[in-house]
């Protein structure tokens, strides 16, 4: 589009280009201090998201320092631990440990009444003794 058609001026061959172009560039220029301001903002928002991500990693870094000393700490008490550890579990691998809790019932189930039986007759003999203990003195022949 030539903008000087209708004036009787004559077209020059590529002006319209030119003017099409320096237009082009006027609204560029005119959008570049916005363009600036969101690269500024995005800049700033990368710089806090650093500072974060460097606070992070120093924290985490200070947590694996820690978790380091503690598994040294426990490192030899483990280690120490595993014979034991080892004839624990080969003792719980035997069958008569299965048998454990039938065992105890039937225990249970047994002395049980016998104990009950014993505690009874402790209770008789004590009944009886402090009998004997209350009887006055010089009163053993009643005539019985």
């Amino acid at each position: 589009m030539d903008p000087f058609r209708g004036l009787g001026i004559p077209r020059i061959p590529g002006l319209g280009e030119l003017i099409a172009l320096l237009q082009t560039q006027t609204e560029a220029l005119s959008q570049l201090p916005r363009t600036l301001a969101d690269l500024n903002g995005t800049v700033r928002e990368l710089t806090a998201a650093t500072t974060a991500a460097r606070e992070t990693i120093a924290s985490a870094q200070r947590m694996a320092e820690r978790l380091e000393g503690l598994v040294e700490e426990l490192e030899e008490p483990v280690r120490a631990l595993r014979p034991g550890i080892e004839r624990v579990g080969r003792v719980l691998d035997d069958p008569a440990v299965d048998t454990v809790p039938e065992t105890l019932r039937r225990i249970h189930d047994d002395l049980m009444p016998l104990i009950h039986g014993l505690r009874q007759a402790q209770t008789r003999v004590g009944s009886v003794t402090g009998l004997l203990r209350r009887r006055p003195p010089g009163d053993e022949d009643d005539g019985y």
